[in-house]
Formats: structure tokens, C-alpha cells, sequence
């Protein structure tokens, strides 16, 4: 196969850059930059998330089998960026944002965000470098309208 195009097809591949936000069993919270989600059905409303293996937020997944989707805004790329790299949180904050709890899982979601989806694992799908779950929508919010931030603004590439 020729890897440089493989790349860039699999690049081609249009995404969204979001928060995903967890909490492991002592009920800690966690967020990282996601961007392999994807709506799969409307009834009942599923979604599937790759999580990269071996990190502490895949492992909370596993574990609690809950996860919260915080949609990020176009221009929000430093947000993105942020949860790239592993944040502490300090009170209700992830460094200067703040987030607020689901009620339905009790993971938490940005406020600065324009929306957000709760996410119960109905099943866990392993095989490559990332896990991948199909989950049941159970609960979601809106903060504001707004235009979806898309990996494309960013300039970012992952994947291939």
C-alpha cells in the first residue's frame, strides 16, 4: 500500500473536535480532545467514540461505562488544544474553564461549550490502538447556538 496516500485519503475523512469528559469510580473527573465520534442511529440515539488504549480517560470509560460529549465552537480551538494534553482539575475547572456535572452520568461538560450529550456504553469493541464504543444517548444540554468546531479550522491532523 502506498502509505503517503493512504494518509491523505484517510485524512479526508471530515471531523469534529470535541471534549470528552469522564470520571472514574471514585468519581474523579477527567476531559480529553476527541475527534473519532460519529452519530449511528436516531432510534435509539447512538454514537461511536474511538478512545486511544491505555490512557487514564479509556480506562474511566471502561470502567464507569459513562462519558459526556462537550461540542466545541468554531474559533474554540485553543479549548481543544487545551485537552490534548492531561488537565488537572481544580474545583469546578479544567484551568480556567469551567465545567458543571451531567446529571445523568456525572461526567462533566464545558459551560463554554455550545452543547453537550451524555453517553451510557452499550458495547466496547477493541483490536487496534484505540477502543471504540457504541453508546446510548441519555442525556443533553445546549449552552448557546453556534457553528461546530471542525477539525479542518484547526489546521490539525490525525489519522492515516
Amino acid at each position: 500500500m502506498d502509505e503517503a496516500a493512504k494518509k491523505t485519503a484517510l485524512r479526508g475523512i471530515t471531523y469534529g473536535l470535541y471534549v470528552i469528559g469522564v470520571r472514574d469510580e471514585a468519581g474523579e473527573v477527567n476531559a480529553f480532545t476527541g475527534n473519532w465520534l460519529t452519530q449511528t442511529s436516531f432510534n435509539p440515539p447512538l454514537v461511536v467514540l474511538a478512545a486511544k488504549e491505555g490512557t487514564s480517560s479509556q480506562e474511566a470509560i471502561e470502567k464507569t461505562g459513562v462519558f459526556a460529549v462537550s461540542v466545541l465552537a468554531t474559533g474554540q480551538k485553543d479549548i481543544a488544544t487545551q485537552f490534548f494534553r492531561p488537565a488537572h482539575r481544580v474545583g469546578n475547572k479544567f484551568g480556567e474553564l469551567e465545567f458543571e456535572l451531567g446529571a445523568e452520568t456525572g461526567c462533566p461538560v464545558l459551560k463554554d461549550a455550545l452543547s453537550y450529550f451524555e453517553c451510557r456504553v452499550r458495547q466496547s469493541i477493541g483490536g487496534g490502538d484505540h477502543r471504540v464504543y457504541l453508546a446510548e444517548v441519555v442525556g443533553a444540554g445546549v449552552f448557546r447556538e453556534g457553528k461546530p468546531l471542525a477539525m479542518a479550522e484547526t489546521g490539525f491532523y490525525y489519522g492515516g
